[in-house]
């Protein structure tokens, strides 16, 4: 593999096929790489199982046909609770699902990272989600003979991730209170794919004292683009906050008719500078502030 890899946003998605398993990093309406999933919304990609805390990203994927089997821990705009181009999606029977509870599908990611055929967990048990999802128990080899959860792996065959900075050999730099689970993501991954805030050249000639925010190794990167405001209308902390403005516009679109056709370009647009256009520019996400809990 070339040291060097700069991509743009088309050639990342050129490396996606019809019904691979795509996981996308972020959570809910956080550090989504919304830039990445705009270029897939505009290409042919189909029949894809996406793996996701789910936020507008899984919406968009679903109300375009995009998304054939979807597992989920939830769909949400924090908000706005129930992601509404997700909930006509699911409704309508359109969609195969594993939904997980947060923790499962955090064992999960690890699973695949491990490479291991399941990790035991305590998470689900007595619910409906183990039937439902097929799962299966494990006891334990101990003295204690307990019964678990015997997760199986979310094996990925790439992941899309958007860090607040990367340089070319794929070193990435990730601020804020809460990466998430991203990391776990990237290590699920076959191959990862990253989109950036800045791009960088060598790293440690720039930034070497955030060496401490370098969160999975370059050796799971496989492409690396930089896309400014390329998490928007998800938050991206400390760059800018989340569009709360267009989140309700977004959810005001579904209601009946909800016909995504009709309202596609104005929140995926031909293009990403078309789509950073027609927001006001990088100005206005600049200004975006930050959510506080």
């Amino acid at each position: 593999m070339s040291l060097d890899k700069r991509m743009s946003a088309a050639e990342i998605v050129a490396q996606l096929s019809d019904g691979m398993t795509i996981g996308i990093g972020g959570w809910g309406p956080r550090r989504k790489p919304m830039a990445l999933v705009r270029e897939i919304m505009r290409s042919d990609l189909k029949d894809l199982t996406v793996v996701a805390y789910g936020g507008a990203d899984v919406g968009m994927l679903c109300a375009a046909g995009k998304v054939k089997k979807l597992v989920f821990a939830f769909v949400s705009l924090d908000a706005i609770p129930l992601e509404p181009w997700f909930r006509k999606a699911r409704e309508s029977g359109a969609l195969q699902v594993l939904e997980l509870d947060e923790g499962m599908f955090q064992w999960g990611l690890k699973a695949a990272a491990f490479g291991l055929p399941f990790l035991p967990t305590r998470v689900g048990l007595g619910t409906d989600l183990a039937e439902l999802g097929g799962l299966k128990t494990v006891q334990s080899p101990y003295d204690d003979g307990e019964t678990l959860i015997a997760m199986p792996p979310l094996k990925l065959d790439a992941a899309l991730i958007h860090v607040n900075r990367s340089d070319w050999r794929g070193n990435v730099q990730v601020f804020g209170p809460d990466v998430y689970y991203d990391e776990w993501f990237a290590k699920a991954a076959a191959r990862t794919y990253v989109s950036c805030e800045e791009l960088v050249d060598r790293m440690e000639d720039h930034y070497p004292e955030g060496a401490q925010d370098n969160l999975f190794e370059r050796c799971f990167v496989s492409g690396v683009v930089e896309m400014p405001c390329g998490a928007h209308p998800s938050s991206m902390p400390p760059h800018y906050g989340w569009d709360m403005k267009a989140f309700k516009a977004y959810a005001d679109a579904a209601r009946d008719p909800g016909d995504w056709s009709a309202v596609a370009d104005r929140f995926v647009g031909a293009s990403e500078a078309e789509y950073l256009e027609s927001i006001g520019g990088k100005e206005a996400v600049a200004a975006l502030s930050l959510p506080i809990f």
